[in-house]
């Protein structure tokens, strides 16, 4: 079988891509004079030029590394943030030269043919491309073209800022090369132990002898180094644009005037995902007012959105920014766009329908629709120590996002268990002890006498004699700041009927917070 015909590629390369991209992020602020590495599994994977200076060296151990400079700033490397980063640029290539094939963050390849033909050569095209990255604020970018893009990776780490290997000529140009270049370094330690520490020794082998000791690997690296790399360049292909934008003109001042015009951009949305073989479980909401104001939200659901309730969504999110004046002007501007997809086929009704469950669903949409995105909701337990910061309201087909983990000690919580009925405002009573003084609790959390009887304050004529009860629950949260520190304490009360009642002491006033039913 013939050799796959080698492809002339060049290759851009950006020295410290991971720091350069934490410099445009959100990272930490420092200055280029600075040593900075970023780690990851306690290793630097990339250092600034101001820390190689200082001996800091890719693949040190992060404790080697600060030993030999005592003042390197030490991040830990976001690979998502270098991809972040680097799509922009990519997309400014992309516009003068299409079929950019992404490497890695920092690195790309093209074929070198069409550029070369427009621009007038090879190393023309080259400066063209790096002239476009020095205006998108990338400095020091490299250029390699060779046979290949391995050997072209390897021109763009020793060019200058552009270095071209003549065609046919790449095993000459990484016959001196060290085996470490192949970027594999279990095979590279073995060769470099069996006195093989170049490339072009390494291309020296027999290729049954390589392929035998190291098999399929081996024999795939022993064709790199020997300059015959039939990789192509696999083009990159855009993500399709899934966002759908309404521009409103003149700008619309009523909630139903938005809705009813998004309601071909909703259905264009969903039915373009629908093609896709896609659904949309997460949906962002982006509105723009006429003085500049904006609203931005993601909504979840549970199960897919469909027109209607992308329209629902929109809608609600008007009413909310509406209400919270953070949109003081005519709408000029809606997009939406999905934050999340998922396969459709993990969506498909059943072959009998969805059930019950399905039903329950449409019927509490249909009235959220009417009442509002607050007017149906479901209680999810949360943590913490009272009962009704335990106690999470979840606008439904929302995903409930609790703000208090559940499974946290909670000192001072309420033991179980939990009562039945906790009443929406709390009821004032009056506790008192057998002598028909006040009970309370002193710093220390003990009482000044038993309980005897209580009486709520709207039925002071209605007495409830204590037969039994447990406590206090001292909470003391925030003791440091005047205006949110909280002190109370809980009982569990049982009267001479039988009912319990959960009472509560807060600056001095008693309260029923719940019922054991």
């Amino acid at each position: 079988m013939m050799p796959a015909p080698l492809v002339r590629t060049l290759v851009l390369w950006c020295p410290d891509w991971p720091v350069t991209a934490l410099a445009s992020g959100d990272g930490p602020r420092v200055s280029p004079t600075t040593p900075l590495a970023l780690v990851e599994a306690n290793r630097v994977v990339a250092c600034s030029a101001a820390a190689r200076r200082e001996g800091v060296r890719r693949g040190l151990r992060r404790r080697e590394a600060q030993a030999r400079c005592p003042g390197l700033v030490v991040v830990r490397h976001d690979p998502a943030l270098d991809a972040r980063a680097f799509e922009p640029l990519v997309e400014r290539l992309e516009a003068v030269t299409p079929g950019v094939h992404v490497l890695r963050p920092g690195l790309c390849a093209v074929r070198v043919r069409g550029p070369a033909r427009y621009y007038g050569g090879e190393r023309a095209a080259a400066l063209t491309l790096l002239g476009i990255l020095a205006e998108e604020g990338v400095a020091g970018a490299r250029a390699g073209i060779a046979d290949g893009p391995f050997t072209a990776v390897q021109a763009a780490r020793r060019a200058d800022p552009v270095l071209v290997v003549p065609p046919g000529e790449s095993a000459s140009f990484l016959a001196p090369l060290p085996v470490s270049v192949l970027d594999d370094p279990e095979i590279a330690g073995l060769l470099q132990r069996l006195g093989v520490p170049t490339l072009g020794a390494f291309a020296q082998l027999p290729v049954g002898d390589v392929r035998d000791r190291f098999g399929v690997p081996g024999a795939r690296l022993h064709a790199l180094a020997a300059g015959a790399d039939s990789r192509v360049v696999v083009p990159r292909v855009p993500p399709p644009d899934r966002d759908r934008e309404v521009v409103f003109e003149p700008p619309l001042e009523l909630v139903d005037q938005v809705a009813f015009g998004m309601r071909v951009a909703a259905g264009e949305f969903v039915d373009a995902l629908t093609a896709d073989l896609l659904v949309c479980t997460s949906l962002g909401v982006e509105i723009v007012a006429e003085n500049g104001d904006r609203s931005e939200r993601v909504w979840l659901h549970p199960r897919s959105f469909g027109a209607a309730e992308v329209v629902d969504r929109v809608r609600w999110q008007l009413q909310a920014a509406a209400a919270g004046s953070s949109l003081r002007s005519g709408i000029v501007r809606v997009r939406i766009y999905p934050e999340a997809v998922d396969a459709l086929s993990s969506h498909e009704r059943g072959l009998w329908g969805g059930g019950p469950e399905e039903r329950i669903h449409s019927a509490l949409s249909r009235v959220q629709s009417m009442l509002g995105h607050g007017g149906v909701v479901t209680a999810v337990v949360g943590g913490g120590r009272g009962l009704a910061e335990r106690r999470v309201l979840v606008p439904w087909g929302d995903r409930a996002i609790v703000p208090r983990a559940r499974g946290e000690p909670w000192p001072g919580h309420l033991p179980p268990p939990a009562p039945a009925t906790v009443f929406p405002v709390p009821r004032a009573l009056e506790v008192v002890a057998a002598d028909g003084g006040s009970v309370t609790v002193d710093t220390r959390g003990r009482l000044s006498e038993p309980p005897h009887a209580f009486a709520f304050t709207a039925r002071p004529d209605r007495s409830h004699r204590v037969a039994g009860w447990a406590g206090p629950w001292s909470v003391q949260e925030r003791w440091w700041d005047a205006a949110e520190r909280r002190e109370e304490h809980r009982f569990q009360v049982v009267d001479e009927e039988g009912m319990a009642w959960l009472l509560l002491l807060r600056a001095g006033t008693w309260w029923a917070e719940a019922r054991y039913d």
